[in-house]
């Protein structure tokens, strides 16, 4: 976005004082690599709550890349050298920094990207999360010994840091995404270049500044962890550029594409989190109570702008007509207002596209033959605001519904088993997150079992969205098969050898082969 004609910023008012807090002013630099600059594009920050200033940031521009890439160079000679429960220590900080700033950090994710204030604070908790996990595995990142089929031999497998990565990350989570790839990767002992939606350029310029604070205190280099706020330019050349062994791209399914074909061309590594088209299946067993609670939350939550959000309610026929009826019903008791007020459920979408978008999908829905049950407007009021909408009618295969529109539209299906269901779930290009409501548990094993969901995320009884950060985050098909936080996604950002260690003076050759 330009910079703006209003003379009148948000950050001026009063009531924003936390962005103060935070280290932010009216003119913003948006490169970091040890010291703060920027020779680009001036673009301002927007709130979505009211289109209204919030403040503006200088990008950064190819030459100012090309800056940041180098003091990242020198900085990792610095990170690599230290060792891993050290830096684990540094992360053990920043996490504790994250903490003190959770509620203005929380208010500015709310302010800038939409998002309810309760999501907003989740997003640090999450980070906060991150990095206390990331402590322990500081101490545990393990190699293996293996047996060595020759005598006097040792076989090894080690892992040691891939060096400086590129880390772009999307609008709709711009804190807690770069907390997952940030706090893992410095334990591994890589250092980073991090470039955020620059609609979100606060966020990113707020969470570099904790982590500044942090980096000085320690007397390490900064560009331990570099920023370049900026457009496509500058991702274009993070894909493209081989001294960044790995880009970890969070975005579209189409974007992420065109990132992971870029870092393939030089045969470099890309971690790919992008769409999803994600269901819950209600079975006629279901917990109803349960299903609604979880459907509310899962499709509205966030404007519907989240990449875990369900757009498909795959309900059996038995209990389809009570599931549109209560959905609908409690669709009505959402309250919508300001994100950043105490007791709002749902703000505003992210930018004026989503309403573009969300309109346009309608009106595609009506034509091949849904029906909008409730929503489908846009609501007469300053900001970004739509009504959810529930959508019934169409076919399982339309393409409306095949199709991952981010904006808070679901779509309800009525399906006459949980084996077609099944099927339906996993016929979409994306495999991000799935679920279903059952007390069978014959359902829950086949929906568990290779002939199940086929998304990196399978639930049961719960919503899709709202993962917790100890297990790996991610998903199949179009969403990249990347993986994230907990589990062994630490291993996403190093690189792994095998080590054949002969401690003898002789020198039999593996396979037992004889070259003599």
């Amino acid at each position: 976005m330009s910079k703006a004609s209003v003379s009148s910023y948000l950050i001026e008012e009063p009531k924003y004082s936390f962005l103060k807090e935070l280290g932010l002013e009216k003119n913003n630099k948006g490169v970091y690599h040890g010291i703060w600059t920027g020779n680009g594009e001036t673009v301002t920050s927007i709130c979505p709550s009211n289109n209204r200033p919030i403040a503006d940031v200088i990008q950064g521009n190819l030459s100012d890349f090309e800056n940041a890439i180098k003091e990242l160079q020198k900085a990792w000679n610095v990170w690599a050298d230290i060792p891993a429960p050290q830096r684990g220590e540094i992360v053990r900080q920043i996490g504790d920094a994250l903490r003190e700033k959770k509620s203005a950090l929380g208010k500015l994710v709310s302010l800038e990207m939409g998002k309810i204030l309760p999501e907003g604070e989740g997003e640090v908790q999450e980070y906060v999360d991150i990095c206390d996990y990331a402590v322990g595995l500081s101490r545990m990142i393990e190699g293996k010994v293996l047996p060595s089929e020759r005598p006097g031999h040792a076989l090894l497998e080690m892992w040691n840091p891939l060096g400086a990565i590129g880390i772009i990350s999307a609008f709709n989570f711009p804190v807690a995404v770069y907390g997952w790839n940030n706090a893992i990767a410095l334990v591994c002992g890589d250092v980073m270049l991090w470039k955020g939606a620059p609609s979100t350029n606060l966020c990113s310029i707020a969470v570099i500044k904790i982590i500044q604070s942090v980096l000085e205190k320690n007397k390490l280099p900064g560009a331990i962890c570099s920023l370049v706020c900026g457009g496509a330019d500058i991702g274009s050349a993070m894909a493209k550029d081989t001294r960044l062994p790995l880009v970890s791209f969070t975005g579209s399914s189409r974007a992420g594409l065109q990132v992971a074909m870029e870092v393939q061309k030089r045969f470099g590594k890309s971690l790919l989190e992008l769409g999803g088209n994600n269901a819950i299946i209600v079975a006629d067993d279901a917990d109803l109570d349960m299903v609604i609670q979880s459907a509310v939350f899962a499709c509205v939550g966030t404007a519907g702008q989240r990449c875990t959000t369900t757009r498909r309610l795959i309900v059996h026929e038995k209990v389809y007509n009570e599931v549109v009826e209560r959905l609908k019903k409690a669709y009505t008791k959402v309250r919508i207002g300001d994100p950043i007020e105490p007791g709002t459920l749902y703000g505003p979408m992210h930018n004026k596209q989503g309403i573009e978008l969300y309109l346009k999908t309608i009106e595609e829905a009506k034509k091949a033959g849904g029906k909008v049950e409730y929503g489908g407007k846009v609501l007469e009021q300053p900001g970004n605001f739509v009504e959810p909408t529930i959508i019934t009618g169409l076919a399982h295969d339309a393409e409306v519904v095949h199709r991952e529109t981010f904006a808070p539209i679901v779509y309800i299906l009525k399906t006459s088993s949980v084996d077609e269901a099944i099927k339906w779930n996993n016929e979409v290009k994306e495999g991000l997150s799935s679920s279903i409501f059952t007390q069978n548990l014959g359902n829950v094993f086949k929906w568990l079992g290779p002939k199940g969901s086929d998304c990196g995320i399978v639930n049961v009884n719960i919503p899709t969205s709202g993962a917790e950060i100890g297990g790996a985050f991610g998903g199949e098909k179009h969403t990249g098969g990347g993986r994230e936080s907990g589990s062994d996604s630490w291993k996403q950002y190093m690189r792994r050898s095998t080590c054949t260690i002969n401690y003898t003076k002789e020198l039999p050759l593996a396979q037992g082969i004889k070259f003599e």
